[in-house]
């Protein structure tokens, strides 16, 4: 297993040399870091003598870990005081593993924004999986009241993306 300090030098210098891809090779292991939409760095280890699999499965690198991480590792107990604010909130949830686009394009304004009005039919996100892209629909009627992912990274099946207050 890779150290995770190596990691984020690893990742800091491809972002400070603007390096989109990175191989490095030992005896025991072969790492691959890959800078993806927006920059988010993706991490693949594969033992040596396997081949590389068709459709990589990839983990989001430094930098963004989920809402569900950062509350159950915050100090002082504040997972509580997190599922409190949740209360009456609706969860959009990721039906796949993928990763999470806020916008159609990098160019594109996000499909929706904190504040934003929603139906059960609105597009609130795209997920990508294996090349294809997922729109997700939002469910239910209401408001977003909070964005939990950040556009590009790597969401699991069933993570929260967003929270709704109904209509």
């Amino acid at each position: 297993m890779i150290d995770i300090r190596k990691l984020k030098e690893l990742v800091r210098l491809m972002v400070e040399n603007d390096l989109t891809e990175l191989n490095l090779q030992d005896q025991a292991e072969t790492v691959t870091v890959k800078r993806g939409y927006g920059g988010v760095p993706v991490i693949q280890q594969m033992p040596m003598g396997m081949a590389m699999p068709a459709a990589p499965v990839a983990r989001a690198a430094a930098g963004g870990s989920d809402a569900e991480e950062d509350a159950g590792s915050a100090p002082g107990g504040s997972a509580p005081a997190a599922a409190a604010s949740e209360a009456g909130l609706v969860a959009v949830t990721s039906p796949m593993v993928g990763t999470f686009y806020s916008s159609p394009n990098p160019d594109s304004p996000a499909f929706v924004n904190v504040g934003s009005a929603v139906t059960p039919e609105t597009t609130v996100c795209l997920v990508e999986a294996m090349k294809v892209f997922n729109e997700i629909k939002a469910e239910t009627a209401g408001t977003i009241e909070r964005v939990l992912v950040q556009s590009g990274q790597s969401v699991e099946f069933g993570q929260k993306l967003f929270l709704i207050r109904p209509a």
